[in-house]
């Protein structure tokens, strides 16, 4: 059984990271290996100082240091990465509070402010970044104001974790290879789209003045990197008379190799340009034979970017391309240089000066297309360009969220030749966390011991070639790159086990042939475990623990989320996905200073870990994630969000370390329960309600703690909770017909002797129809058998008798489907207006602010507008316009496949205006309580052409209730004045 809050967890947590650092600290083992040790760091040990400085003692080592983060931070890097161990009479980390936690407000001042550049001229974007002022090591500049000393320490441990990860001295020796990047392609134009092109800006942060990135970086990516952007390559040009048609000459590029003939290519090898029309991917594609007096072979196609020009001269004036290869690449699916030219003349027809316009700008652009293709030559690995586009962005946008250090990694990395960039992403995209580097083999990556060698220089990726490299965690991911067979041969050449193996040579699994292993070499029965893996594995390779925490944190901060990674590009750049458009306009930084994301990002770890947990039915760490999140939440003090936040939109506390802990928080609520332990979930959920006095989930919280107080004998206690509950304004929807039945229930003579007012609204009857099977057989839990003979659902068969002697309704199965698809066509201009921060990044489907208060409030004047059109009847012809307009575009609960235009014209006719309008209304102000419990069929049948009538119905099987949420739907669909009923499906006798 899947706990409460469990599927919600894992959707924020997303794809987990190899490398916790929270993991060693909650369970208080020794971190995993791979951070260096500072060697510039500052003797700190010593207990001198003046007397106005607060001195610590170390949790690691004991000894005193002084209290000033960098200082704590940098000793204590230096205490874990050489494995000291903790003395057993001390605290661990999280348990010790050794310094007060500042209270950071950031003030950003427009003369301080530079500029760090990424591979990019200084003139690029004109996107201001913040730089050394919003650095941790110069909070005390952003006017610092300590709190208490009994205050949380996320902060310290944040800002712990970030200098481990800062730590690259041996890095700075290959910055002046990478410190000019002025070389280095520019991304902003080369991916900026064809058509459609919205704008992203960054307006007004902290008094800076308006600025614009005026490309379309990610809406279609229909192309490949060399992408022309209307400002490069005109769409029209002025036709010039004396051009001599018959001359076109082009170089250009065959790409798609792999596509191809399996043929031999010799330079100087003629070839001819021959038109796909009926290609899916591309209607303009061009493919590239060879030109044979026999069968002519496929070696690939032009570039689309080219294509788009040279087919129209092809198909509307009948010239044919023929050209030679110039040199031949040394992979066998890399570009081949071409060159083509025209071999006849074009013609026209009947001559007009439109022909001639239209011929001389096709001929134009395609020869802008080759000029720029000789600078920008095609990248065949996609995924490499997407990897460095994300990097980009991020450091345009939130530089000041990254360490001296990590920046100096991420300019080594762009500084690396294509196979090593290429060979990262690779093994960055893969499970691992180790990998033989004897099997990589990928057709794009020409030099793996170059690829592999410059990753290593960079410190992007760390080799297992010795056997002093490992230690035990290390050895466990080791040996699973092994196949059974392998981990069979390893232990059957430990002579002390060769009985059990030939008892178990068959049958064992992988994990319990590395458990066995593991034992054996930590009890010293095969001490010689290393040099055996090492032979049988031969050289191995990973992401080193700093690469993957950087890239890692570029990743969540260009999406946001952790369900969506670098696969989100692929989708766009296969034609499977497309995004909507919309305007991203920055007020405000979601994360204003490194210390915000790094207690964030610790709260992801601590989540994670609470996940990883549950999998491994680890009650005991379940419980320390637990109260590692409540000690978290204890500190966290909700007034000071406004100041915490700057000027922020409330919707983006999301993004803060305190709403991350109330998610683990609200998991152990439900484990608890499950364990019944219920006092203990009683005093989570008091903490919850305490702390956060304006949040949405006060109503589920208020309502379990209500049912949890009943379950340890509190009923009065639980009847108070419940009444105090329906005078919360953030308690809704299903909730409050909860806590409404539970008053009624509870409050009965002696607690209660006056009746509620809101008695006689929550129980008043909803008309019930009673359905039977029209077979006389049923199935087992509510499968029954219709008309047709064929097993179906119990709302399948309530279709069969509303279809037939329930009145001859027409209608869908479609639960809350059709309605968010209905709500989002209709109001899609408005989902995707221009509201400052709702959109990040270009791979949203919804606003930021979709499931919160802030959407109806901010766009209160464009709702009330649309809705005014859709009560008066234009709702059909708005809906028709968005259906053409933005068809196959993703959109939050629109499900383009499951709704034909023809079904919802139908049902919007039928609903009418007015009723149409309140539940369009009722999502706009209120999205994430009113999105799911909506009515199982939604049915429809017309008087005339014009004119019909629509029934909602909630169906039943024999031993299925309504829940409170469908419940508080019917109340509200009979006060918007719908016909509802609920049906019950029963047995048929026999």
């Amino acid at each position: 059984m899947m706990l409460k809050g469990r599927e919600s967890l894992i959707r924020l947590v997303g794809r987990r990271r190899r490398f916790l650092r929270r993991r060693s600290l909650i369970t208080s083992s020794v971190p995993q290996i791979g951070y260096k040790e500072d060697k510039d760091e500052v003797n700190t040990e010593s207990g001198n100082g003046n007397g106005d400085e607060q001195w610590v003692d170390c949790p690691v080592c004991g000894a005193k240091v002084r209290g000033e983060e960098p200082v704590i931070n940098s000793h204590l890097d230096k205490c874990l990465a050489r494995g000291t161990k903790r003395k057993l009479s001390q605290c661990t980390l999280f348990q010790l509070k050794f310094c007060a936690r500042p209270k950071v407000t950031a003030s950003f001042i427009d003369s301080d402010l530079t500029r760090t550049e990424f591979g990019s001229s200084a003139n690029d974007g004109n996107i201001p970044v913040l730089a050394s002022e919003m650095r941790n090591s110069d909070v005390s500049k952003n006017n610092v104001q300590d709190e208490s000393s009994s205050s949380s320490v996320s902060l310290t441990l944040a800002t712990s974790r970030s200098n481990i990860l800062t730590r690259n001295s041996s890095l700075c020796s290959r910055v002046d290879r990478a410190e000019n990047l002025d070389g280095l392609p520019d991304f902003d134009d080369e991916c900026k789209s064809l058509s459609g092109a919205k704008s992203m800006q960054i307006v007004g942060l902290e008094g800076f003045p308006h600025h614009q990135i005026s490309d379309d970086k990610i809406d279609n990516f229909t192309g490949s990197p060399l992408s022309l952007s209307e400002n490069r390559t005109p769409t029209y040009v002025e036709p010039l008379e004396d051009d001599d048609n018959s001359k076109i000459l082009l170089d250009t590029f065959i790409v798609g190799r792999k596509f191809a003939d399996d043929t031999e290519l010799i330079i100087g090898a003629m070839v001819m340009l021959s038109r796909d029309s009926e290609n899916v991917k591309d209607p303009n594609a061009i493919k590239v034979l060879t030109k044979d007096t026999g069968h002519s072979k496929e070696l690939g196609f032009i570039p689309r970017e080219l294509a788009q020009y040279v087919s129209p001269l092809i198909d509307n004036f009948q010239m044919t391309f023929e050209g030679h290869i110039t040199s031949i690449p040394r992979h066998p699916h890399a570009v081949v240089p071409i060159q083509i030219y025209s071999s006849s003349i074009a013609s026209f027809g009947e001559k007009d000066s439109s022909s001639f316009q239209e011929f001389n700008s096709f001929r134009k652009n395609a020869l802008c297309a080759a000029e720029f293709s000789k600078t920008h030559p095609p990248v065949p690995a996609k995924y490499q360009h997407n990897l460095l586009l994300l990097l980009k962005e991020v450091l345009k946008i939130n530089a000041h969220l990254f360490a001296e250090g990590e920046k100096t990694l991420l300019k080594a990395f762009l500084s690396l030749s294509d196979d090593s960039q290429r060979l990262f992403a690779r093994l960055y995209a893969r499970k691992g966390p180790w990998f033989r580097t004897a099997s990589i083999s990928y057709a794009e990556i020409c030099d793996y011991k170059e690829a592999v060698k410059g990753l290593s220089e960079a410190e992007c990726v760390t080799l297992f070639e010795s056997i002093d490299k490992l230690q035990i965690g290390d050895l466990m991911e080791v040996l699973d790159v092994l196949n059974v067979g392998e981990l069979r041969d390893l232990y059957s050449l430990n002579k002390s086990h060769k009985k059990i193996v030939r008892n178990s040579d068959h049958g064992t699994r992988k994990q319990d042939y590395i458990a066995r292993l593991l034992g054996a070499y930590e009890s010293g029965l095969c001490p010689n475990l290393q040099s055996m893996i090492l032979r049988k594995t031969g050289s191995c390779i990973r992401i080193s623990a700093l690469a993957e925490s950087v890239f890692w944190r570029a990743e969540r901060l260009f999406f946001l989320n952790g369900e969506q990674d670098l696969s989100a590009f692929l989708l766009v750049d296969l034609g499977i996905v497309k995004y909507p458009a919309y305007n991203c306009i920055f007020t405000d930084q979601i994360f204003p200073d490194r210390s915000d994301l790094l207690s964030y990002e610790e709260a992801i770890e601590v989540a994670q870990v609470m996940d990883e947990s549950l999998d491994e039915n680890n009650n005991e760490l379940v419980s320390r994630c637990i109260e590692i999140s409540a000690s978290q939440v204890s500190s966290f003090v909700e007034e000071d969000r406004s100041s915490h936040f700057g000027s922020m939109t409330a919707f983006l506390s999301c993004f803060s370390a305190s709403w991350v802990y109330s998610k683990v928080i609200l998991l152990g609520v439900s484990f608890l329960e499950h364990e019944r332990r219920y006092k203990d979930a009683i005093d989570l959920l008091k903490l919850l309600l305490v702390k956060f006095k304006s949040d949405r989930r006060r109503g589920y919280w208020t309502l379990r703690l209500s049912i949890d107080l009943e379950h340890v004998g509190c009923l009065d206690e639980s009847l108070e909770v419940a009444e105090k509950g329906l005078l919360d304004s953030w308690v809704r929807a299903g909730c409050i017909v909860a806590l409404q039945r539970r008053v009624l229930r509870l409050g009965k003579p002696p607690r209660r002797w006056k009746t509620p007012s809101f008695s006689n609204s929550i129980n008043r009857k909803i008309v019930e129809v009673q359905g039977r099977p029209v077979n006389c057989k049923t199935g087992v839990k509510n499968v029954f058998y219709g008309e047709d003979g064929e097993r179906c659902g119990v709302e399948d068969l309530a279709l069969e008798y509303y279809a037939g002697e329930g009145g001859r309704w027409q209608g869908v199965h479609t639960e809350s489907g059709i309605w968010l698809t209905i709500f989002g066509l209709l109001m899609w201009d408005i989902v995707f207006a221009d509201v400052p921060n709702v959109f990040r990044t270009k791979f949203q489907t919804a606003p930021l602010d979709l499931e919160t208060d802030s959407f109806y409030e901010v766009r209160k004047g464009l709702v009330e507008g649309f809705l005014d059109k859709i009560e008066h009847g234009m709702a059909e012809e708005l809906l028709i316009m968005s259906w053409e307009s933005h068809m196959g575009t993703v959109c939050r609960g629109v499900k383009w496949d499951k709704h034909s235009l023809s079904e919802l014209r139908a049902a919007v006719t039928c609903i009418g205006g007015p009723c149409l309008a309140s539940i369009c209304r009722n999502l706009a102000q209120d999205y994430r309580s009113w999105s799911s419990g909506m009515p199982d069929l939604l049915l429809w049948r017309f008087h005339d052409e014009y004119r019909g009538e629509a029934k909602l119905v909630e169906v039943k099987g024999p031993r299925d209730r309504l829940s409170e949420q469908q419940r508080a739907w019917l109340l509200f669909l009979i006060d918007c004045g719908f016909n509802v009923e609920v049906c019950k499906v029963s047995h048929s006798p026999i």
